[in-house]
């Protein structure tokens, strides 16, 4: 005879204390073993789905601006330094907020992929900043921001015990309606946990958008995007649309309501999805310096061209 378990989640996963048949009624087990997540209709595959896809997609952003760097060693001056210590502190809080806040599985996952990406990506920028022999003075600095970056973000990977909140979840399900406007239940109430968690989010959602304003500076400072990749950006746009979709598709908790549900997970959907816009602005950049860059290589090429004539 099968009886009700006990539900609380976690950063990783669901703790279960009972088994799969009773906890999540009509779920796919693949998935609640794999990802610790109770999937139970086709909205919450779509949604697993999606977000599988975005950390595909996050995985491989980096790979061409990796190559890219190796390619031209301009990496310093292709891209901005505060870009990228603003995105590793907007990955660093998103990775914290994530586990404080008891996010989605799959956003803790890419979350700390998103950290070790940006800490590889930082280190090239360090290396080719050192090997092309920049300003000392410069380097100094630059060096003392990473430093300062990483003494924070350490600091936040050890954040104050709280006693953790377990959440009672009978055998039911309530599926939802996308963005439904007729929810007329009450916003669940926050944790102390999930306070911080929800603050520590809302900073790394403004340090994302914060972090595309010095590249566009120095696209616009230098009138080229060149030494840095593009499907980069490409791959961030979409690995950002199907992280928020993921998140806007799953079907909330049993007794949580659609808009609370919206409220709780709030500050990721403007991380995500909010810096669309910006690396949008990004993308019209490419496309207008590359223009601009074809006519002055045409003109350098025909100059080249008739400089013997003109010796001779």
């Amino acid at each position: 005879m099968l009886t009700d378990g006990v539900l609380t989640r976690g950063a990783f996963g669901w703790t279960m204390q009972g088994n799969f048949t009773s906890l999540c009624p009509n779920g796919t087990q693949w998935v609640w073993e794999g990802l610790g997540e109770c999937a139970q209709d086709a909205r919450d595959m779509a949604s697993i789905y999606l977000g599988l896809l975005s950390i595909l997609c996050f995985m491989v952003s980096s790979l061409p601006q990796y190559y890219s760097s190796c390619k031209t060693g301009n990496m310093d001056s292709a891209l901005s330094i505060w870009f990228l210590l603003l995105w590793l502190g907007g990955d660093s809080c998103n990775l914290v907020g994530s586990f404080l806040a008891d996010q989605l599985p799959l956003q803790t996952y890419t979350a700390v992929y998103y950290v070790i990406a940006d800490l590889l990506m930082l280190a090239m920028y360090i290396y080719y900043k050192t090997k092309n022999k920049m300003a000392e003075s410069r380097t100094v600095l630059h060096v003392v921001g990473v430093i300062c970056v990483l003494g924070f973000t350490g600091s936040l990977v050890h954040p104050p015990s709280l006693g953790a909140q377990p959440e009672l979840v009978p055998s039911g399900f309530r599926g939802r309606a996308l963005l439904s406007t007729s929810d007329v239940s009450p916003i669940k109430a926050f944790t102390p946990k999930e306070i911080i968690g929800f603050s520590i989010g809302s900073v790394s959602s403004v340090l994302y958008l914060c972090s595309r304003l010095p590249q566009m500076y120095t696209n616009f400072k230098r009138k080229s995007t060149e030494g840095v990749s593009y499907f980069l950006f490409a791959l961030v746009i979409l690995g950002n649309t199907t992280y928020g979709l993921s998140v806007l598709l799953k079907n909330p908790d049993d007794g949580q309501g659609e808009r609370s549900y919206l409220i709780h997970h709030l500050p990721w959907l403007i991380g995500s999805l909010g810096t669309l816009s910006l690396d949008l602005i990004i993308s019209i950049q490419f496309i207008s310096y590359r223009k601009a860059s074809v006519p002055a290589a045409a003109e350098d090429g025909g100059r080249d061209e008739t400089m013997p004539l003109i010796r001779g």
